[in-house]
């Protein structure tokens, strides 16, 4: 991109031909007040004859100093201090050239009249009163200048000239990206719109303005403000705050009717962003936020300059795992899937940002091959395995139980056994709440996966093995969010099984994180659980969804409930009650160990060599002899 390092504003046009008659006029004066109000002929002439010089020295290191670049009506102390530099500078070099054309012509002996007279140096007095005035009639002139512009503008804000489709902000936050996002909007003389107001939690700040701008009282006002001014857009620009909080503000905005936007953060506009137009509507995810999880880092090093290996890591919770494990310089990041996509898209976007370091491989093939698995172990050997592969999706499991048998729970095995032969250090598993006392295929094969773990925890020398359990992950290939965005794009209604269903939240990269952790954290045979707060209807979150996409539920999108699905619950349990006598937590707050479950191992192993040669009508007895607490309903 060219850059224009000697572009002069608009305002120069004016600005400069001032400058040239105040700092040449003010050199007269000085002299004039020097003489006592008296000026000769001879002085005369040779302040007239200094104007040239005078003029080139002062203009020239101002436009070298880029002050006719800058646009006043947003200049700030950093542009004064600047100004003020250059116009010493510019005084310092006018007296050097006096002095230096005075010794030059008094060592040539030059007695030439004119030469003498104009290199005479001034009175030291007058240098200095000089750079003083020129400094604070000139920043006059320029201030009276921002003054005009700004009050302008003013007019447009307070609605004197201005459009009457004008849209009205309301801010909430009155740090700093707040004052950023209004100094923007004065900077396009309010075209993007007009803040009519500020919101804050501080009482602080109650009553004081910024740049103008009103801080109208605390973020639990907002019905009030946008009922009064009429407001069109809300602006949230707090960044430090905590989430329970943040929650609760973005939901009373949302449920204003307004059009509300994130800001970008302090950091985001101090890289260059805009605070209007790089902000971003508020997403449903906004609106189930908790604190992030802090990782420490240190519980992480297991996968500094190793080889890890991800099975379905091209799915949308292996891709993120993937993404996390990136962060912590392993050596190699070897993605195995069936599905060749998703995997080549990851690796393409983890080269790009991290210029091929870790090294990212992809092989293709299914845990269900054992051969398979065994190719790829010998390649790669790898340290860590984190093992995200398996069929996920509650009603076609439902309709094709043999195949989450044989993909869940044989292909769990095979990685496991597999793992173990080839003396892994770390093995995952990646499990969900759905396994806790499962009334569907799929939560019941993923028990059966949580017991194989849990089982090759005893027998292995060299692994330590641990499951991690979470619940419904947002965002994920499956899950409720993009069904009802799909839904809403076609119109609607979005369908809810049940009025009273709930379900435990987390995202994507909260769900990769915890999986990361765990993995440092476990010493052999635990299940890890995450604190998932409280869970949240689904109804509940069609009714957000619809809010955000500014229409209002029952009325403009409509909610149907179609009754639960086979193998489905209303509500789903993290941990079973077995469980929770010897849980605890670990040195992370939010991560819970469970006790280990004691059952027959003998029998179980048993059962699991006969699901090649099951019959696949008998799968979901079979799943209920090996899991005695799963519950279907027989057809």
């Amino acid at each position: 991109m060219k850059e224009h390092k000697f572009r002069f504003s608009h305002s120069a046009v004016v600005i400069l031909p001032l400058d040239i008659l105040i700092i040449n006029a003010i050199y007269f004066l000085m002299m004039f007040f020097y003489g006592n109000f008296y000026m000769s002929q001879t002085t005369l002439i040779r302040m007239s004859l200094r104007i040239p010089v005078v003029t080139l020295v002062y203009i020239g290191l101002y436009a070298l100093g880029r002050i006719y670049n800058i646009i006043w009506k947003y200049a700030g102390l950093y542009d004064v201090l600047r100004f003020g530099a250059s116009t010493l500078l510019a005084t310092i070099c006018t007296w050097f050239f006096d002095y230096l054309g005075f010794w030059i012509c008094m060592s040539l002996r030059d007695k030439n009249y004119i030469s003498t007279l104009y290199f005479k140096p001034l009175p030291v007095s007058v240098y200095l009163d000089s750079t003083l005035l020129i400094l604070g009639i000139c920043l006059f002139i320029r201030i009276l200048h921002r003054s005009a512009k700004l009050l302008s503008s003013e007019g447009i804000r307070h609605g004197k000239t201005g459009s009457k489709t004008q849209k009205k902000i309301l801010i909430v936050g009155a740090g700093t990206v707040g004052s950023a996002l209004v100094t923007e909007l004065q900077m396009t003389d309010y075209r993007l719109g007009v803040p009519v107001g500020i919101l804050d939690d501080d009482p602080k700040k109650y009553g004081l303005t910024i740049l103008g701008t009103p801080v109208l009282g605390s973020c639990d006002r907002v019905n009030e403000a946008v009922e009064k001014y009429g407001i069109d857009i809300i602006y949230f620009c707090i960044t430090r705050i905590d989430e329970a909080r943040k929650r609760d503000i973005l939901e009373q905005l949302v449920e204003t009717g307004c059009t509300v936007k994130m800001a970008s953060d302090h950091q985001e506009i101090k890289n260059g962003k805009s605070a209007i137009k790089d902000a971003r509507s508020v997403d449903i995810l906004d609106l189930l936020s908790r604190a992030p999880i802090e990782l420490n880092r240190d519980v992480c090093h297991y996968l500094e300059n190793e080889v890890v290996l991800v099975t379905g890591g091209g799915g949308s919770i292996g891709s993120e795992l993937c993404r996390q494990i990136a962060k912590y310089n392993p050596e190699k990041i070897v993605i195995f899937d069936i599905y060749e996509n998703n995997a080549y898209a990851l690796k393409n976007s983890l080269d790009l940002k991290y210029f091929g370091v870790p090294k990212i491989e992809i092989r293709i093939g299914s845990v269900r091959e054992e051969e398979r698995l065994r190719e790829v172990f010998e390649e790669f050997h790898p340290t860590s395995v984190f093992h995200a592969a398996a069929h996920k999706h509650v009603p076609l499991m439902e309709d094709s139980p043999y195949e989450a048998i044989k993909n869940n729970i044989l292909g769990t095995y095979n990685t496991a056994k597999v793992a173990d032969e080839f003396g892994v250090k770390n093995f995952v598993l990646l499990s969900t709440d759905k396994a806790v006392n499962p009334t569907n295929v799929m939560g019941a094969t993923k028990r059966c996966c949580e017991l194989v773990v849990q089982h090759f925890s005893k027998i292995s020398k060299n692994t330590k093995f641990a499951a991690v359990r979470f619940g419904n992950v947002l965002g994920s290939n499956g899950s409720v969010i993009p069904l009802f965005k799909e839904q809403l794009e076609n119109g609607g209604p979005l369908t809810v099984t049940h009025p009273d269903i709930t379900r435990y939240f987390m995202t994507i990269p909260e769900a990769a994180q915890l999986v990361v952790q765990a993995g440092g954290l476990a010493k052999g045979g635990e299940i890890f659980v995450l604190d998932m707060g409280e869970p949240v209807k689904i109804v509940s979150l069609a009714e957000k969804l619809i809010k955000l996409s500014g229409f209002e539920p029952y009325v403009d999108i409509d909610i149907q409930f179609t009754g639960l699905r086979p193998g489905e619950k209303l509500y789903e349990e993290l941990i079973l009650p077995s469980e929770k006598e010897g849980m605890h937590k670990t040195q992370n707050d939010k991560i819970f160990v469970t006790a280990p479950y004691e059952f027959d191992e003998d029998f179980f192993m048993s059962q699991l060599g006969k699901i090649k040669n099951l019959n696949p009508e008998d799968s979901k007895e079979f799943l209920k002899t090996i899991v005695p607490n799963f519950n279907y309903e027989k057809n």
